[in-house]
């Protein structure tokens, strides 16, 4: 430093290199601190674009994702839509009855057995009345001999012999021996038991040389061609359930099923069970048999132009009810409102058009305006 100086001070330039020196000085030191300051917030700047494209990642469904949601999807079409009230019934025979002897007496004869169909008024079993028929003989033969006197007496009145009063005693006398036959009859044809329907035997146990009293039972009756079947329905389907409604009733026990209608509905409400009894009867079917358990799904509301949805493609929200519609590989979310669901399906009765393409699976990991592949169509 003493040798420069020396030289400056030879030339006379100290001042000006004094001046260069310290304006370079300050030169450099300027722009480390501009680099510094700027390195700083670019750092910055790429933070918080990081954080940003983290919170995007982490939300694929918003808009401005890149990521593509597979999803599945189909298009409704108009069909018949029918919701349906389902109870539990027993079919019964609208025709099951006992048949009974109307005096008592000793079964010396039977007929039928279980298994054969009887027509009404067919006699089952004969019980004794040996006394009642020896007085129907006498009494017939009263009769023979009141008519026999009668004609005689009538003959000469026709030709003006006798008196009126004896031809009027004779026609009395035969009038009152048939009377006193028909009476004995009726008596003796109450020894018998005699089937009060058409149908078959179902039970019989009666035995020959029993003794039986009026009431007794042991003969059962049953006509399978009027069957019905009998159940309660709760009080909430009072206003829903009539007679005429359509009803499908299966039979789980005979592997069948018929389609029938509600032929009786209570009008009163039974105050034990909150509930009204409705009867359906049933077309001739030799499968089912009376006793066996039924299950009636009656008709309560349909609609042949129906939109109808699964259930799971339904959500919901504070607002209401909505889908999302496929439309343009984009999930456009749809306000809807619902009617009547049976079944897993819901009618859908506004917010959709015939042919809109509904998502029903992946609706979870999307949101309205994603960027959607619609698969399994």
């Amino acid at each position: 430093m003493e040798t420069l100086n020396k030289t400056l001070s030879t030339y006379n330039m100290k001042p000006l290199i004094y001046t260069a020196l310290v304006l370079f000085l300050a030169s450099c030191g300027s722009k480390t601190k501009n680099k510094t300051v700027r390195l700083a917030e670019l750092k910055k700047q790429q933070s918080e674009i990081n954080q940003e494209i983290t919170k995007l990642e982490s939300e694929p469904g918003k808009k401005g994702s890149s990521r593509v949601t597979e999803v599945s999807a189909f298009a409704v079409l108009p069909r018949t839509f029918t919701s349906y009230i389902q109870v539990q019934g027993t079919i019964d025979a609208e025709e099951n009855v006992m048949a009974n002897a109307e005096a008592p007496g000793i079964i010396t004869a039977i007929y039928k057995r279980a298994g054969d169909q009887v027509s009404r008024g067919q006699v089952i079993a004969q019980l004794d009345n040996k006394a009642l028929q020896q007085q129907i003989l006498q009494i017939q033969s009263q009769v023979e001999l009141a008519t026999t006197v009668f004609n005689r007496q009538k003959n000469l009145w026709d030709q003006k012999i006798g008196t009126e009063v004896q031809y009027l005693q004779a026609k009395t006398n035969r009038d009152v021996a048939l009377k006193q036959l028909a009476a004995v009859r009726a008596q003796a044809s109450m020894y018998r038991i005699v089937a009060p329907i058409n149908g078959t035997i179902d039970q019989m146990d009666l035995k020959i040389g029993q003794a039986v009293q009026p009431g007794m039972q042991g003969v059962r009756i049953v006509n399978l061609n009027k069957l019905k079947v009998k159940a309660a329905i709760p009080e909430t389907y009072a206003g829903k359930v009539k007679q005429g409604d359509r009803v499908i009733v299966s039979v789980p026990d005979a592997k069948d099923s018929v389609n029938a209608t509600v032929s009786y509905a209570a009008k009163v409400i039974d105050p034990s069970s909150r509930s009204f009894g409705i009867e359906v009867r049933l077309p001739s079917n030799r499968t089912l048999k009376p006793n066996m358990t039924a299950v009636l799904r009656i008709v309560d509301y349909q609609k042949s132009d129906a939109i109808v949805l699964p259930v799971k493609a339904i959500m919901k929200s504070e607002s209401g009810e909505y889908v999302y519609v496929a439309e343009n590989n984009v999930a456009k979310r749809v306000e809807i409102s619902t009617g009547s669901t049976y079944g897993g399906q819901t009618e859908v009765t506004s917010g959709l058009t015939a042919g809109d393409k509904i998502i029903t699976e992946g609706t979870q990991n999307i949101e309205d305006g994603d960027a959607i592949r619609v698969v399994n169509l």
